[in-house]
């Protein structure tokens, strides 16, 4: 039920999996929150065609699994964006890759095209990595 990070030698945090229709629903509420759950239940049916009951099930889930609380009928995340999403390439990286981040790149530069300002700040990144700066 849970994404580690898998880079050796760092120690991550466990991190909930979210799945994609949840998703979905967190990404709207980053963006809100915080947010009165009815609040939530209209954006989810204008933006995700939901039914107010699946709202509240995914309120309810995600706040058992430790992703946002509900109190009061305000919902707030508990976990940052950056740190879903980071798992979530994480697990992605080593089920299809074999946990080879060159082996990621490769692919994934053979089929996107970068721009020139895109190289340079992979290249300023990595050479904030090289110097201990991340």
């Amino acid at each position: 039920m849970y994404s580690n990070g898998l880079e050796k030698g760092k120690d991550y945090m466990e991190t909930p999996k979210i799945f994609e229709s949840e998703y979905r629903f967190c990404l709207i509420l980053w963006e809100c929150e915080p947010v009165k759950s009815s609040e939530l239940v209209n954006l989810c049916k204008e933006r995700l065609g939901w039914k107010p009951t699946t709202t509240y099930t995914v309120i309810k889930r995600l706040s058992e699994r430790g992703v946002l609380k509900n109190e009061n009928s305000i919902v707030t995340s508990l976990i940052a964006k950056d740190r879903v999403q980071a798992a979530q390439l994480d697990e992605m990286v080593e089920k299809t890759f074999e946990g080879s981040l060159p082996a990621f790149i490769a692919a994934f530069t053979k089929r996107q095209k970068l721009s020139d300002a895109e190289i340079d700040e992979i290249q300023q990144m990595i050479d904030r990595i090289k110097k201990g700066k991340s």
